[in-house]
């Protein structure tokens, strides 16, 4: 802790995307866009799924913990990566550092086994629909939501320990536009092994975990919808998994791509690229996959635009 104490009054740089001055306001207005999108996507979600009581099913409860996970792991970055690409002077704290890579990693670790968890709900609707409800118990759903809040804080909170230790000695520049604990690492003058160690641990424990979860979830799926005596079983056990298997696949893609690749000079404008997929872009386009593909999402919001156009148009007489 001596080092985490000599380390509380630096202040990093952040150098984002300096190396392309000529895009920063189109880049700014892009991320902004995006942002604005998801955080209304988001919020709307959320929203809907408590104004509808048809949605109020373990399908849409855990749905409406992703879209809050999507806000807020957005809201944790990109805030800064939009004051960095409009401001001269592109720092920011040790400590908000730290609490930026906390929760950010707590956020995105929770996500990835939200999504395991909403795997398994998806194998109980379609394997055992009977007994959906009685599988699905409103403790149980309460109980798997809190143990992936859990998980997250707790793998969170053993990464963030690790980085208090390394000390910072130079010029204390991170060459990303935030808090990524490869670029912390990089602008420590300690020696990174364990930590590195640690990180590569972590992810493939989580990586496997969540996708056995997830594999085991649609392989059960697969074989219960094989033998399924009417036509119908295969198109209504995709329109239930669609969504879920798209959101999976953006996800764990990129978070596989950016963390198979290694740190070196030649990597680093991918995992900043990378970085903002996973941070700004993944949660606009979550929300976009689940109400364009869900018919009682999108019901719900035609009932409340027509509502809304029907008060407009009474106050207007």
């Amino acid at each position: 802790m001596e080092k985490a104490n000599q380390s509380v009054g630096i202040t990093f740089i952040l150098l984002g995307f300096s190396e392309y001055p000529h895009l920063w306001a189109p880049l700014f207005l892009v991320f902004l866009a995006i942002y604005t999108v998801s955080v209304v996507g988001n919020v709307g979600m959320i929203a809907v799924i408590r104004i509808n009581p048809k949605l109020h099913t373990p399908m849409y409860f855990f749905l409406s913990h992703l879209s809050f996970l999507d806000f807020c792991y957005s809201s944790v970055t990109t805030p800064k990566l939009l004051e960095i690409l409009v401001v001269n002077i592109k720092t920011i704290s040790y400590m908000g550092c730290m609490m930026q890579f906390f929760f950010g990693c707590t956020f995105v670790i929770t996500e990835m086994f939200m999504l395991a968890v909403m795997a398994y709900d998806r194998f109980v609707a379609v394997c055992n629909p009977l007994l959906y409800t009685v599988a699905m118990s409103p403790k149980l759903c309460i109980l798997l939501v809190a143990s992936t809040y859990s998980w997250g804080g707790l793998c969170s909170l053993t990464l963030t320990r690790s980085l208090l230790e390394l000390s910072f000695c130079g010029s204390h520049i991170i060459n990303h536009f935030g808090c990524e604990y490869s670029a912390i690492i990089s602008a420590s003058c300690s020696d990174t092994y364990f930590i590195l160690m640690l990180v590569f641990i972590m992810f493939i424990f989580n990586e496997v975990c969540s996708l056995l979860i997830i594999l085991s979830s649609y392989l059960f799926i697969i074989v219960t919808v094989i033998k399924m005596p009417f036509a119908g079983g295969l198109q209504k056990a995709f329109s239930t998994c669609a969504s879920h298997l798209t959101a999976i696949a953006i996800f764990h893609g990129t978070i596989f791509l950016l963390y198979s690749v290694p740190s070196s000079k030649k990597s680093l404008l991918f995992i900043k690229i990378a970085t903002v997929f996973y941070t700004v872009v993944i949660p606009m386009l979550n929300p976009l996959i689940y109400s364009l593909r869900n018919n009682d999402v999108k019901e719900t919001i035609r009932e409340l635009i027509n509502v809304k156009q029907l008060f407009s148009q009474c106050n207007f007489d």
